[in-house]
């Protein structure tokens, strides 16, 4: 297993360019399904998630390939409409096949997926919005059938909890159903927007992405198309807070501001300056930070809970006491013991985190056990007095490209062993 070798303590200078989404990326992936024709993903992350999800397709029966920043997905010979086990252990994002292969063939048949354990993560809503089209489905020894042998029916779907997942696959589902569907209470993100868009773009007619209720009216056909990923909002907030906690003045291009509106303002308040103009980012930290507000998080457009742990890791050299609170995962707090090794002051009840900030960071051997944990831990690093060893680097390549050569050009002392 590879792991990192930081040494710590380097300020970081120049700018750092941010890949596409990987929360975007993966549903798109899946979306290529149902056009039956030739699609170009362009700004696809070179990810082992994106690598999982190519050989799903491939095992489907579509070609996918990678060309530099593309992937080329051609679904006009899928011949499948089951995934097996070891495939969809790969991945928790791996659900977001079900909507589209129950589509496109009328029967899909998988096991549970895997990914970081963060806590119970049910597809009850998933489950229980398909049946609403006019699923029929069978849970047995952790293998869920779908099938619908009398084609998908638009249904109004109040969903009791924004879930982005779940907003996906009944989307994907509902796309080439027959008559209108409506999501009530569905996410907003901005990667359910991109995958409207795409969808959009082949011939869906989708209203509403980005808003609390979604219509879907079910087309007969789509078409294969070519779509730019939107920017990895994610990636973009763990180089903020690098550049945060190691008092640096960096730039980073190919962001969105808009989709940064909740984290913005807590790195302003704790005192860096930041500028967004034409898609780049400013960010210039004070030699010390101020305590953070109070963050809580929340679907968007609330901060969002995969930019905890980074934020929190540059929380732990600031100058007072910052609170996090969680609302989304039960376990996204794993990182924290490994942050305690490297020095850091933090107390944790339930689903509150109190980071007491110190002066200085030191380093130690430290293990990532999830994707976002394991950037935290890196922020960390960098903020840290000598060389830290992170092992579980491969949580790390699920969400971020080479991150070990974005930092080394931004000035950081990292090395892939």
């Amino acid at each position: 297993m590879s792991r990192y070798v930081i040494c710590g303590g380097n300020k970081l200078c120049g700018s750092a360019e941010v890949h596409g989404a990987k929360n975007s990326a993966l549903p798109l992936m899946a979306a290529a399904v149902l056009t039956g024709g030739e699609n170009v993903l362009f700004n696809c992350p070179d990810l082992s998630d994106t690598d999982a999800s190519m050989r799903i397709l491939r095992y489907l029966g579509c070609e996918a390939r990678r060309e530099s920043d593309a992937v080329i997905i051609n679904s006009s010979h899928m011949f499948r409409g089951d995934i097996p086990d070891d495939l969809m252990r790969e991945m928790r994002s791996s659900i977001v096949f079900l909507g589209a292969i129950l589509s496109r063939t009328g029967r899909a048949v998988m096991t549970f997926p895997g990914g970081c354990e963060l806590g119970p993560r049910p597809i009850d809503l998933h489950i229980k919005a398909l049946k609403a089209l006019g699923a029929e489905i069978v849970e047995r020894h952790g293998i869920i059938e779908c099938t619908a042998g009398k084609g998908l029916k638009g249904a109004k779907i109040a969903l009791s909890f924004p879930s982005v997942g779940a907003t996906e696959n009944i989307i994907l589902a509902a796309v080439k159903a027959e008559g209108t569907t409506t999501i009530t209470n569905a996410a907003r993100e901005p990667e359910i927007v991109d995958l409207c868009d795409f969808l959009n773009s082949a011939g869906a007619c989708i209203y509403g992405a980005g808003e609390g209720v979604i219509v879907i009216d079910g087309v007969k056909t789509l078409s294969g198309v070519q779509h730019t990923i939107i920017p990895d909002r994610i990636v973009a907030a763990t180089l903020m807070s690098a550049a945060a906690a190691t008092g640096s003045d960096i730039e980073i291009d190919g962001i969105i501001q808009a989709h940064l509106s909740s984290i913005i303002p807590v790195f302003e308040e704790s005192g860096c300056f930041v500028k967004c103009d034409c898609g780049t980012m400013h960010i210039k930290a004070p030699e010390r930070l101020r305590a953070m507000p109070i963050i809580r998080t929340m679907p968007y457009p609330g901060f969002p809970t995969d930019a905890q742990a980074p934020v929190m890791a540059a929380a732990t050299v600031a100058e007072g006491a910052s609170v996090f609170v969680e609302n989304i995962f039960e376990n996204r707090f794993k990182h924290v013991t490994e942050l305690i090794r490297l020095g850091a002051d933090i107390k944790v009840e339930n689903k509150v985190a109190v980071v007491n900030g110190v002066k200085s960071l030191y380093a130690a051997n430290v293990q990532a056990q999830d994707l976002r944990g394991a950037a935290g831990l890196i922020v960390a690093a960098l903020a840290a007095e000598g060389k830290t060893e992170i092992s579980g680097i491969e949580y790390l390549e699920r969400g971020y490209e080479n991150f070990e050569l974005l930092l080394s050009s931004l000035g950081a002392d990292v090395l892939k062993v």
